[in-house]
């Protein structure tokens, strides 16, 4: 009798512990980070200055 209970109780147990069964793993992504060049943008603002200076001479001429 005793066996038989114990074997209903470890039966109850195992089947509470595969109850929600196997998920897909989920593969998780890097984030990604993106990086501005800062020399770049000041040589263009640079080029902007000049082409002013040159059309403000261009001008007064």
């Amino acid at each position: 009798m005793k066996k038989i209970v114990l074997a209903a109780a470890f039966a109850g147990i195992a089947s509470t512990a595969f109850a929600g069964g196997m998920s897909e793993p989920m593969m998780e992504m890097d984030p990604v980070v993106i990086v501005e060049e800062s020399g770049s943008s000041s040589s263009g603002t640079g080029a902007i200055v000049a082409l002013i200076l040159v059309a403000l001479l261009a001008a007064a001429s």
